[in-house]
């Protein structure tokens, strides 16, 4: 199956003075639709500077990265945001959620964003919320949520544009047990039935009987 998003020996350098840390060290890796691969290593081996540049958030030092066929490596600053928004949808241990929007207004933002109409948006933004379970909590604030359903308004809005590719940084890092296996369960099931992909950077051994592949990052080098 042709790969939507290619690394291709990338490596990420970060200079501290006089010192060079390599982050991500020559990396070559590729992501497939319908398949939710799991990045798993220590702290600190590199997993989040890994995940950024996969979602063009970060630019590799060297090598390249290559989005549906298109190298975007070297894409101008001004270029990034759409081909983010296009493309992506990203989900964050923290949610990330706006404290001052309900809900169904924290997905309706990334709606705005694709130029839907009002009325569009707002039927939109609920059925998401539907399929996530959160139907019936679509007008509470953050503040009103548990940390479980904060992580599914957060991935209602990550589906919101309905992006090709899902990029999860510890999605269940904040969550108890069950809601972490619930959570981990929707991401594998956006692979398996929409056929996106999927990455999932994680230290949640639940993840590991999910996943389609595997992949250990350890200083910055990833071993399948």
């Amino acid at each position: 199956m042709t790969a939507v998003l290619e690394l291709k020996h990338a490596t990420k350098i970060y200079e501290q003075g006089r010192v060079k840390v390599v982050a991500v060290d020559d990396v070559s890796f590729a992501l497939r639709r319908g398949e939710m691969v799991l990045v798993m290593g220590p702290s600190g081996s590199g997993k989040t500077t890994l995940l950024s540049m996969m979602g063009c958030i970060l630019r590799p030092t060297y090598g390249e990265i290559v989005v549906d066929g298109e190298s975007v490596s070297r894409l101008s600053e001004n270029k990034l945001p759409d081909l983010r928004k296009s493309h992506f949808g990203f989900v964050f241990q923290s949610f990330n959620l706006f404290p001052s929007l309900t809900a169904a207004e924290n997905v309706e933002v990334a709606l705005r964003l694709s130029r839907w109409n009002r009325k569009a948006l707002k039927a939109r933004a609920r059925a998401l919320l539907e399929r996530v379970g959160l139907e019936a909590r679509a007008d509470f604030y953050p503040r009103d949520l548990s940390g479980g359903e904060k992580q599914r308004v957060a991935f209602a809005r990550a589906l919101a544009g309905d992006p090709r590719i899902i990029l999860a940084d510890e999605p269940t890092a904040n969550l108890d047990s069950a809601t972490g296996r619930d959570i981990l369960g929707m991401l594998k099931s956006v692979a398996d039935q929409d056929g996106k992909a999927v990455c999932v950077v994680s230290h949640d051994p639940k993840a590991e009987a999910l996943a389609h592949r595997v992949a250990i990052l350890e200083d910055g080098k990833l071993k399948s």
